[in-house]
């Protein structure tokens, strides 16, 4: 029988990860780690009156976005090699406001019986991810990379995102399964033999991107990540459109810098030229969604990211938060 266990990061949201726990302890998860990135809103309270033995909470001292609570979050059950003595076969990831639907850790055990956690080439399955409404999350769509597809790349030119994403048909509950590049930290399903073969996903990222930069770490190292459309996770989330202004502003920041990092891996020394300058241009283009008094303060978080991001400095940067904060003035006049 699969050992399987889960990561829940959560950070002042007591209502959702209260409804996540109850659903994954419903579904038979063996261990769940809830990691509570410092939450003031009384989350770690209600965590430490819990007393399901198959509950761990780690108390984060400070906001380490989802990526730091990830990082801890496995280096706990699998150890940073992945060589703990007691690690789970599989460990799902995902947010707080992200659950299982009733079936899926069932589906997923059907999936994995015929898998080696430690040395298959399988090392990650992947779950279909929607809204409550149904619709597909946005923020959740499995990808191929272009610089990996040739044949993508020119869409990807003209089309953006929207040509390196799945589309809704490959994510129905009856579509069969299929190898994608990138995943997101919902209702993705890690192997054991990929921590010990790849490490532990980055946490200084603190968010966004992360997901991304490890799926294709883990491809790199000749890992599969194999879509199960009929494993079905739900985002209580409000979805990401495409080309919109992003909200709160300080994401701004992580977007570009790890969107630097993101090139790396993604395209790799020969090709990293060209990568940039398509984000750069994507990313500059977006400024026209703002307003004008919040445009400049959009375009120093774009190029204080991208600085950053290619000086390798990772981390929260407090920097960020306060140039942001300088649109709460604006946007009040």
């Amino acid at each position: 029988m699969t050992h399987l266990a889960a990561v829940v990061v959560t950070h002042n949201r007591l209502d959702q990860v209260q409804r996540t726990l109850a659903r994954l302890l419903a579904e038979g998860v063996a261990r769940v780690v809830v990691v509570d990135n410092a939450s003031t809103d009384g989350t770690g309270a209600w965590l430490g009156g819990q007393h399901d033995p198959r509950l761990t909470v780690l108390r984060q001292p400070d906001n380490r976005g989802g990526a730091g609570g990830f990082e801890a979050g496995l280096a706990h059950l699998m150890g940073r090699d992945g060589r703990a003595p007691d690690a789970p076969d599989w460990t799902v990831l995902m947010d707080d406001d992200a659950r299982p639907q009733p079936g899926a850790i069932a589906a997923f055990g059907r999936v994995a019986a015929g898998l080696d956690p430690d040395r298959g080439p399988v090392g990650v399955i992947a779950a279909a991810v929607t809204l409550p409404d149904g619709h597909v999350a946005e923020m959740n769509r499995p990808l191929l990379n272009p610089f990996w597809h040739p044949h993508l790349a020119l869409r990807t030119a003209l089309r953006g995102r929207v040509a390196f994403h799945l589309p809704d048909a490959a994510l129905a509950a009856d579509a069969p399964a299929r190898d994608v590049d990138g995943a997101s930290f919902v209702g993705f399903f890690l192997a054991r033999g990929a921590v010990v073969r790849a490490g532990l996903p980055e946490g200084g990222l603190f968010i966004y991107g992360d997901d991304v930069i490890y799926s294709l770490t883990l491809r790199r190292a000749g890992l599969v990540i194999r879509l199960q459309p009929e494993v079905r996770f739900e985002h209580d989330c409000v979805s990401l459109g495409t080309g919109l202004a992003v909200r709160p502003l300080w994401k701004v920041y992580y977007l570009c810098r790890n969107g630097i990092v993101m090139t790396r891996v993604a395209a790799g020394w020969l090709l990293r030229p060209v990568a940039i300058a398509w984000y750069i241009l994507a990313w500059s283009r977006k400024a026209r969604h703002y307003g004008a008094p919040e445009r400049g303060i959009y375009r120093r978080l774009m190029w204080l990211g991208i600085r950053d991001g290619f000086a390798g400095r990772l981390g929260r940067r407090d920097a960020a938060h306060r140039i942001a904060a300088l649109a709460d003035g604006v946007t009040k006049d």
